[in-house]
Parts: C-alpha cells; structure tokens; sequence
C-alpha cells in the first residue's frame, strides 16, 4: 500500500514495498537513520517513528516503567500506522525493541544493531549505563549554550560524540546540536534510568523469537562493548546470526552509512525478498 511520503518530527515514512521499520536508541529520534534513508528507500516502505517520551514523539503514557511496557507503547502505534508485520531494525534501546516486538510475533526479520537489555543482571552493566547517561545528560546541560559556537570544530565534535561514534567529526554541526537538544528534552529520561536500576531494562526470554534474526556489534562501541553485552542474544535466540562491524561505534550510521545500509538490505533480501521496484532499480 501506498500511503506517500511523510516525514515530521514524529515520523519519516516513505517508498514502497515491503515494510521496514527502523527505530532509534534513548535520547535520540528518527533522525539517528537519516544518513541510510537514501540507500533504503527505493527498495523498502521505510518507516521510522520517533519513540514515545522522545523529543517530537508522542508522550509516552505507560503506568510501568519497563521494556515490555514499552513494547506495549510500540505495539500499539504499529497499529495506528497500519503496520501488523515488518522487517524490524533497532540500535540500541531500539534495537531492544524490535527484539520484544519479534517476541509478539510482529517481525519478519530483524536486524538489531549493538541492542540493549542483554546483559546479565549480576554484571552491574545496568547501573554502569544509568551513571553514564546521567553525566551525558549533566554535560549537555553544562555546555549547550557553547555547542553551536564551538562545535563547528571536528576535533571537538570527534570529542563530543566519543561515546557513542568512532568518527564524531562526520556529523554536520547542526545535527550535533540536534541531537544534544533531543536529548535534553527526553522526558522518558527518568523513567528509563529507574528502569535500568531496577533492572526492567532487560530484553527476556529471547528464545521466543521465531523470525530470522541478525543481532550485529560495532567493533569500538564503548557504550555496549561487545564482550559484556552480546553473549545473551548469541546464546538464546533461536538460529541467531551474528557479525561485528568493523571501524565503527556504537551508533554506525553516522561513522559508515554504507555499511549499515547495506547490512540491512542483504539480511531482509535473505528473508522476504526486496521490493519489486528496489530489485528493479538494483537490476538496472
């Protein structure tokens, strides 16, 4: 079905084909796919939602403070998109929630880039995450009246993103602003750090995932390193592919649009095929 493009600050939605969602990690919005857009929709109905609780969002009304109620959240506005089923894409705490949403049946594949929620409760990972988001958010604070001067730099931008990318200095200044604003002005915020020290942040039950499902790490994430936080998703998911990602951190799709891009159209082309007119265009 063809419902045109759409792109607000809640949603990017265009092409045609097959659906392929694509949803973010915490503080960030749709935004954090823009550089693979290009490269995804002649071939996909890509659609990207900016998380509930995220800055252009909805709100996010759940009583709980859990992964599975933000399933319940994603679930439902699934719905109101007209979406039963998808290739499902996630980084991070997106990547966690396509891995619940597969859970419930709502996949036709699933590609999950360095996902949350895999770490072993004993690990302390969960508490770790929660003061390093916390200091992300207090530095933000302290230093966003300077970052549109100062960030023009990318030396200071290669600084400014080290936690999360290998190659800061390729994202232009202003989405660098961007993004330190949407992080601001997360009001998920609270809720997510409870949940991490609660320990509800964590993906369960991973055997009930059915549907192909390519779980891939970048190389240098300091984030989620790969040695703490992958052996959950290879050990319990069913038939479970697994690649790292060489060059690139936490968030790759600013450090190697390609990549990632072609990542993702390799592993749905395996399971559900490319759209007709993707694979023309492709043939061409």
């Amino acid at each position: 079905m063809d419902h045109g493009p759409e792109i607000s600050p809640s949603l990017y939605r265009a092409g045609q084909g097959e659906p392929l969602v694509l949803l973010h990690g915490f503080m960030s919005t749709w935004h954090q796919w823009r550089p693979v857009m290009a490269d995804l929709v002649p071939y996909f109905e890509v659609i990207a939602p900016t998380l509930a609780g995220h800055v252009g969002g909805p709100p996010y009304d759940e009583e709980e403070s859990t992964l599975a109620a933000a399933g319940d959240a994603m679930e439902r506005h699934l719905d109101e998109l007209g979406v039963a089923r998808a290739h499902l894409v996630g980084n991070s705490m997106g990547g966690a929630l396509v891995l619940e949403l597969a859970k419930r049946g709502r996949a036709l594949s699933v590609v999950a880039i360095a996902p949350g929620g895999g770490w072993a409760p004993e690990s302390g990972e969960a508490d770790r995450l929660a003061r390093l988001f916390a200091r992300q958010r207090r530095l933000a604070r302290a230093f966003g009246p300077i970052v549109p001067a100062v960030i023009k730099s990318p030396w200071l931008r290669r600084v400014a993103m080290h936690d999360v990318m290998r190659h800061g200095e390729l994202v232009p200044p202003a989405d660098v602003v961007q993004m330190m604003r949407a992080s601001l002005q997360c009001t998920i915020f609270p809720r997510v750090i409870d949940a991490l020290r609660l320990d509800h942040a964590r993906v369960t039950d991973l055997d009930q995932i059915s549907a192909p499902t390519l779980i891939a790490w970048p190389r240098h994430d300091r984030m989620l390193p790969m040695g703490r936080h992958a052996d959950r998703f290879r050990a319990e998911i069913p038939g479970v592919e697994f690649r790292v990602l060489e060059g690139v951190g936490h968030v790759p799709t600013w450090d190697d649009p390609q990549l990632v891009a072609r990542l993702i159209r390799e592993f749905v082309a395996r399971h559900g095929g490319l759209a007709d007119r993707g694979a023309a265009t492709a043939r061409a």
